[in-house]
């Protein structure tokens, strides 16, 4: 088995890359996807791998690595980061299907890749030993790059009786169709094109229920029993899709600076870094940044310490760390804007690099899982003696 690399050693791989991705950067916007050689060179890297159990060669690392690896690649290009966040969190969460599932995708290739759409869209009629599934889901990122994909569903239960249970369905790419449908005005790198099941057979035990995730009874715990894996579902999957908007703050705040630093004004000789208004921006984006990193990273050595210790995390501790997250991407999209807006109509031009932040962090804004509005209202209503109506978490 390979040396397991140092955690730093993973986050330098990335640092690496970030020259790289900014100069592909305006090619992944162009061709709506990813280029071929990136993934190859992440994965060549190590950096799907994180999160994948030990006994498949992966590194079984904590999740604050993944997010420092996805937060160093926002700030070159965010649409990479959000691809690297939502694909290989899938590696997490296979460990916890049963073994039999984990043997199908990684016996063969330890390395492949896995795509997803939890939409609950799939229809299912049951059959002897499984399901069989079809239907049609949305952005799905980074498909092209992918073997196998998690697809959501709702299974009836069995009686007819009580509510239906959402489930994961983990489907390979020979029973998938890819529809392409991604033009977007940010975040168009992604490649979260629609893929189509049309009457696929998918067993039991290649589904997984969020019941289970959420209260650390998944079926792979069995095998897979590193702390990592009873980390409630929700509490890892929301940061794969609001982390990179810190990143790509990031990013947008060094070419912010450099442009500042450059400019005069036209009109009257003025030098843009000595402008209070730009001054201040930078200051506050800067202190923001440092906050939701510390913040990130608090809250996961948090959970971790607590499963180290055999504990369970309190629901008032799932819905505070649930919120957080959501409130990210609201915050990096007031303050890019505020970057561009200050950018003044240099900022219109698409080969300004903060321009692409700017857009790619508005969309990111606008996942399910973002919407602090709704988010935070549960969260108050809880603060106030109300039941807590949110179940991701």
């Amino acid at each position: 088995m390979a040396t397991t690399p140092k955690a730093e050693e993973l986050v330098a791989h990335a640092r690496s890359l970030v020259p790289l991705l900014e100069t592909r950067a305006a090619r992944a916007d162009q061709e709506r996807r990813l280029d071929g050689d990136t993934v190859a060179r992440m994965q060549q890297a190590g950096l799907f791998r994180v999160l994948q159990p030990r006994r498949w060669g992966g590194y079984e690392m904590d999740p604050q690595v993944f997010y420092r690896i996805q937060m160093t690649l926002a700030e070159g290009c965010m649409s990479t980061a959000w691809v690297y966040g939502v694909v290989a969190v899938h590696a997490w969460q296979l460990a916890l299907y049963a073994d039999r599932a984990q043997q199908d995708v990684w016996s063969e290739n330890p390395a492949a890749l896995i795509c997803s759409s939890y939409m609950p869209r799939g229809r299912l009629r049951r059959v002897a030993g499984g399901f069989r599934l079809s239907g049609r889901w949305g952005f799905s990122s980074g498909i092209d790059h992918c073997e196998w994909a998690f697809l959501g569903a709702l299974v009836s239960p069995e009686s007819g009786e009580g509510a239906a249970e959402f489930r994961t369905f983990l489907v390979p790419r020979r029973d998938f169709t890819v529809h392409d449908v991604w033009d977007t005005i940010g975040l168009r790198g992604t490649g979260s094109q629609d893929v189509e099941v049309t009457d696929a057979f998918v067993p039991e035990y290649r589904t997984h229920r969020a019941s289970d995730g959420a209260a650390g009874t998944s079926p792979g715990l069995e095998l897979n029993t590193a702390p990592l894996y009873r980390l409630p579902f929700g509490q890892i999957f929301v940061r794969a899709v609001s982390t990179s908007s810190i990143g790509a703050l990031a990013g947008a705040l060094k070419h912010y600076r450099a442009w500042c630093a450059a400019r005069v004004a036209v009109n009257d000789g003025s030098r843009s870094a000595e402008d209070p208004s730009a001054q201040l921006v930078a200051a506050e984006t800067a202190l923001a940044i440092d906050e939701m990193q510390l913040a990130l990273m608090r809250n996961f050595d948090q959970m971790m310490t607590r499963l180290r210790m055999h504990e369970t995390l309190t629901l008032d501790e799932r819905i505070h760390y649930r919120t957080q997250s959501a409130a990210v991407p609201e915050r990096c999209a007031t303050l890019v804007n505020r970057l561009f807006y200050s950018s003044g109509a240099h900022g219109m031009y698409r080969d300004y690099p903060l321009t692409r932040f700017f857009l790619d962090i508005n969309c990111g804004r606008t996942h399910a899982a973002n919407n602090i509005h709704k988010i935070a209202r549960n969260y108050g209503g809880v603060l106030l003696g109300l039941g807590n109506q949110d179940t991701f978490i």
